[in-house]
């Protein structure tokens, strides 16, 4: 069966047709001649005009190959078939903080972060001053505390999935095993050895799920990769540093080059 066939009598069976009226009587009626009434002939009727209307539509019909659009305006039935090209607009992030939803520790500032932890805190100068900063005290954190600095969106870095944010800094006294790697990678996740300033770290591809380190006491911490996306991981002095983002290992190492 054609398509055009097909759709019609698919959009027949979806209309509410009224119920059937008894019209015997009604026709018998008007086809009995009555003593001094005059008919007029049959081709003059409404429902010989309704017929043939109903015979040139479907003539038409099959003559000619519409779209769909044109013979749902043609009919007149308001069936409206229709195709999304654009697609929805994303859902706008939820109110407050950006940190707050990734569960970063207490939001401060940086000179109130420098006023909590002992240690100095270093700022990319590529990033410059971050949109927001967070940290995270002992017993929920590591010893000495952690640094987090939150870069919403930079020039030319796409956010990470639905953050809201293009790059995570995290700072915290400790030092890197790399025995640890082992449980910070999986499948699709790649890991290569870099060296920044003189410094010994790791660049982490893929999507890495969790980080381990030892932090000041000596205490193993599992923290987890709040972007799960490309991180570049560096023992700075003491300080583990991890910058986290959509980044290329180069920007990544642009981005650790400018701590200061």
């Amino acid at each position: 069966m054609p398509e055009l066939e097909q759709e019609l009598v698919a959009l027949g069976r979806e209309l509410a047709w009224p119920s059937t009226p008894a019209i015997a009587t009604a026709v018998r009626s008007r086809i009995t001649p009555r003593p001094g009434v005059l008919r007029a002939p049959w081709y003059q009727s409404r429902w010989a005009l309704a017929a043939a209307a109903l015979i040139i539509a479907v003539t038409a019909l099959l003559a000619y190959n519409p779209t769909r659009e044109a013979i749902a305006d043609w009919v007149n039935v308001h069936v409206l078939f229709q195709r999304v090209n654009v697609l929805p607009t994303p859902s706008p992030q939820p109110p407050g903080p950006l940190g707050k939803r990734l569960g970063l520790g207490a939001q401060t500032t940086l000179a109130g972060a420098a006023n909590d932890v002992t240690w100095h805190i270093e700022i990319p100068t590529s990033l410059g001053s971050p949109d927001e900063v967070y940290l995270e005290l002992p017993p929920g954190g590591p010893a000495l505390g952690e640094v987090t600095l939150v870069y919403s969106t930079r020039p030319g870095i796409p956010v990470a999935g639905e953050t809201g944010v293009a790059v995570l800094i995290t700072e915290a006294r400790g030092g890197i095993n790399d025995q640890f790697f082992g449980k910070m990678l999986g499948p699709g996740t790649n890991l290569e050895e870099v060296t920044v300033r003189g410094h010994h770290g790791y660049w982490v591809s893929g999507s890495p799920h969790q980080f381990v380190f030892i932090d000041a006491s000596g205490t193993i911490k599992y923290e987890t990769m709040r972007l799960a996306t490309n991180t570049l991981i560096l023992d700075d002095g003491g300080t583990v540093v991890r910058v986290e983002g959509n980044l290329t290992k180069a920007r990544a190492i642009e981005i650790a080059t400018s701590l200061g």
